[in-house]
């Protein structure tokens, strides 16, 4: 009998400033000018509910804070800064959501709500995502 091995998954992601993207398309931001940020290593983290990043990279996207909401972490209970959307794009599929601050030494993380959004379910054993099964692989949205 073998035994399956299963593993963290960790894909690459493209985050964006969605306001700069809004001033594209209101004409006042010419497209080359479009804050955004490539990562190889975005962690895909079931446990997280947001997409979280370190501030280094909340920084150079030019993000604004919006709100502070208290996090459970592993360290116990801790107040994080939320920040202004982005739109996060990984394996050709796109979402909008809002950030949460994470310190520099931490990954990305792809939590729960843009998994929604993107309309991936994660494979384990695999180590990747895969399209929802539900809906045929396609990215699809609920609307009930």
């Amino acid at each position: 009998m073998e035994t399956a091995v299963m593993g963290k998954v960790v894909v690459a992601a493209q985050l964006e400033n969605l306001g700069d993207l809004l001033n594209i398309a209101t004409g006042q931001l010419s497209p080359d000018k479009v804050r955004k940020v490539e990562v190889s290593d975005a962690l895909v983290d079931t446990g997280a509910m947001l997409l979280s990043m370190p501030k280094r990279l909340i920084e150079q996207l030019g993000l604004v804070p919006v709100r502070k909401r208290w996090a459970q972490t592993t360290n116990g209970r801790v107040e994080r800064t939320i920040y202004n959307a982005v739109r996060l794009t990984i394996q050709g599929r796109d979402c909008t959501c809002d950030v949460a601050e994470l310190p520099d030494d931490c990954p990305v993380l792809i939590g729960q709500i843009p998994l929604e959004g993107l309309d991936f379910i994660v494979d384990p054993v695999g180590q990747r995502l895969l399209g929802n099964p539900a809906h045929g692989g396609e990215q699809m949205i609920d609307l009930f």
